[in-house]
């Protein structure tokens, strides 16, 4: 019996975007699938050395539950966003959810393929030196080619 198969593509770089693909990825290799992952346009910063600027915004995202109501025009503040991603982070250490490197981590070690979509790097002028090692550079071809024989499918 051949291994069911998972394609993702990653097009967000938010900290609460960054989550999913990788959560749903690791599961899926856990469990024996083949999984490959595109990361395109801002999905890309996932797959850079630095995590450190991965954010979360509460503006236009009214279904995060905040400690306090706020009205939308709070969220426009200076220095909301650093609060919230600070909130986000010790909330998700005190719940004992791993962190964006240790998730991004247990996915290369359970073999998750990650395909950086090539014509996003040479469009943000990136090098591929700004990125961690073992993944793939790629176009929609490449991942294409996988994605058309999945079993599913997710656009993220």
């Amino acid at each position: 019996m051949t291994a069911k198969k998972m394609a993702i593509i990653a097009t967000k770089g938010a900290l609460d975007m960054a989550y999913p693909p990788l959560i749903l990825s690791s599961t899926a290799a856990a469990m024996g699938w083949d999984v490959r992952v595109f990361f395109t346009f801002y999905g890309l910063q996932l797959l850079r050395k630095d995590l450190s600027g991965i954010a979360i915004s509460p503006l236009a995202n009214p279904a995060m539950p905040m400690p306090v109501p706020m009205p939308v025009v709070v969220s426009v503040l200076p220095g909301m966003q650093a609060m919230a991603t600070s909130m986000m982070k010790a909330k998700m250490k005190k719940k004992g959810v791993a962190s964006l490197e240790e998730l991004r981590s247990l996915c290369q070690e359970a073999e998750v393929k990650f395909i950086a979509c090539q014509m996003t790097v040479d469009l943000f002028e990136f090098e591929q030196s700004d990125f961690i090692d073992g993944i793939e550079f790629g176009g929609a071809a490449t991942f294409l080619e996988f994605a058309g024989e999945a079993d599913v499918c997710l656009f993220i």
